[in-house]
C-alpha cells in the first residue's frame, strides 16, 4: 500500500514537513510496512522557501541586502536539492515585518532588496527563480528590484530618482540597458493568487496602500505615480503591464517583475506542485493525504489541499485524497462537489483554547491520521 502525504503548514503549530511527519508516524500505527512518500507543499505565500527547501532537500542561504527602509539587513531564501533553481519570498527582504505603525509609509519603502535578493541568486548560478510575493510593505511597483538589477530611473536632469512609490512622479525615462544580462538566461515564476491591474480601483494603491500605511491622500498619489511609472515603462521600450492580471500583486511588484525580468505570473500552489514533482510521486498512490490549519470554501481558489487533490487525481485517479485540518470552516461541502476531494476531517480533540490546540497539534493530528487508516483498514 502506498500513502503520499502532501499538506501546507499548520500555521502556528507545525511546519509543512513536520505535519507531514506526524501523518505518517499515525499511519504507520496500523500501517507499519506500507510505502510512505512525503512532499510538504505550500501555496506560494508564507512558509514556500521552508517546504520547497525540505521536499527537495535543499538549503538556505543568507545574504545582506536593503530592507524596504533602506536599511541593511540578513535575509534569506533557498536553493533547491538541485542548485539550479532559487525560491524567494519577497517578505524576506521587503516585508511588513521591517515597518511598524511609525514607519510605514510606502511613499519611501521600497523593494530594492528583494532585487538584491534576485542578484545573489544569479551569483549562485541558478537557472531557475520562483518568487513568492505575499506580505510585502511596499507600492513601488517593483521599482526597487529593477534599480537593483541595474535598470536606471532617471528624472528630467538625467539623474537617478529616489526609492519608493513617492519618487516615481519624478521618472523622465528608463534606461534599460544596464539590466544583469543573466536574467535573459533565467526562467522567473512568480508564485501569486492575487489578479489586481497595477492601478485604479482595483489597483495596487487602492487595494494593498492601506495595509501598508497610505492614508486616501497618498492612496490617490501613489495611484497616479504607477500609472505615470507603466507609461514610461512602454515609451522606453518595455511591456505594457499596467492592465495585467497580478500587475498589482505585492504593491505593485508583479508589474515590475514582468517588464523588468521577463517573469511569468502562476498559481503558488501550482509552481510548488511542478518544484516537488508531486504528480510524478503520485503515480501508483493508494491515499492521498493532505491538509492545513484551516480549511473552508475558499480552499478551491488556488490554496494547498485543493491544488494537491487536483494534482494527484490525474496520475491516481483511484487514490481518495483525504484533508486533515485544524479548524474546517464554512463552504466545504464545494470542495466536496469538485469531486477532487474525498473527506475532510478536523484534527483538534475536542473543545480547547487555540494556543493549547497548538501545543496538542502534533498530537492531535497523528491520533486522526490514525483513525482515519483503522476506518480504512475496517472497510477494505
Amino acid at each position: 500500500m502506498k500513502f503520499v502525504i502532501a499538506p501546507d503548514s499548520f500555521k502556528g503549530g507545525l511546519t509543512a514537513k513536520e505535519a507531514a511527519e506526524v501523518i505518517a508516524d499515525g499511519i504507520k500505527r496500523v500501517y507499519p510496512d506500507a510505502e510512505y512518500v512525503l512532499v510538504p507543499m505550500a501555496d506560494g505565500g508564507e512558509g514556500t522557501v521552508q517546504s520547497l527547501i525540505d521536499a527537495t532537500n535543499g538549503r538556505k542561504v543568507t545574504a545582506r541586502v536593503h530592507n524596504p527602509l533602506n536599511k541593511l539587513v540578513t535575509a534569506e531564501y533557498g536553493l533547491l536539492g538541485n542548485s539550479k533553481t532559487a525560491v524567494i519570498e519577497m517578505a524576506a527582504a521587503s516585508g511588513l515585518q521591517f515597518v511598524d505603525e511609525n514607519t510605514a509609509n510606502p511613499l519611501i519603502t521600497t523593494t530594492y532588496g528583494t532585487g538584491e535578493l534576485v542578484k545573489d541568486a544569479l551569483n549562485h548560478g541558478v537557472e531557475k527563480i520562483i518568487i513568492g510575493i505575499g506580505g510585502s510593505a511596499t507600492v513601488d511597483g517593483g521599482a526597487g528590484l529593477a534599480q537593483a538589477l541595474g535598470a536606471r530611473l532617471l528624472d528630467a536632469d538625467n539623474r537617478e530618482i529616489g526609492l519608493g512609490g513617492g519618487a516615481l512622479k519624478d521618472l523622465a525615462q528608463i534606461d534599460f540597458t544596464h539590466l544583469d544580462s543573466r536574467l535573459k538566461k533565467v526562467t522567473i515564476q512568480v508564485a501569486s493568487d492575487v489578479t489586481n491591474p497595477l492601478t485604479g480601483k482595483d489597483g495596487a494603491a487602492a487595494v494593498f496602500g492601506p495595509q501598508k500605511g497610505a492614508d486616501e491622500k497618498m492612496v490617490d498619489m501613489l495611484d497616479k505615480n504607477l500609472h505615470h511609472y507603466a507609461q514610461k515603462i512602454v515609451e522606453c521600450g518595455g511591456a505594457d503591464v499596467e492592465e495585467i492580471a497580478g500587475a498589482g500583486a505585492a504593491g505593485g511588484l508583479g508589474a515590475g517583475l514582468v517588464a523588468f525580468t521577463g517573469a511569468i505570473m502562476k498559481r503558488g500552489v501550482e509552481l510548488v506542485i511542478e518544484a516537488t514533482q508531486l504528480r510524478k510521486k503520485a503515480i501508483g498512490a493508494d491515499y492521498v493525504f493532505t491538509g492545513e490549519g484551516g480549511i473552508d470554501f475558499q480552499t478551491k481558489f488556488g490554496k494547498t489541499p485543493y491544488g494537491v487533490a487536483q494534482a494527484t487525481k490525474k496520475v491516481a485517479p483511484d487514490a481518495p485524497v483525504i484533508v486533515l485540518a485544524g479548524n474546517i470552516g464554512k463552504g466545504v461541502d464545494e470542495l466536496y462537489s469538485s469531486t477532487a476531494i474525498d473527506a475532510i476531517f478536523a484534527t483538534p480533540e475536542g473543545a480547547k483554547p487555540l494556543k493549547q490546540a497548538l501545543i496538542d497539534a502534533p498530537a492531535d493530528i497523528a491520533r486522526t491520521a490514525e483513525n482515519v487508516a483503522r476506518l480504512i483498514k475496517a472497510s477494505s
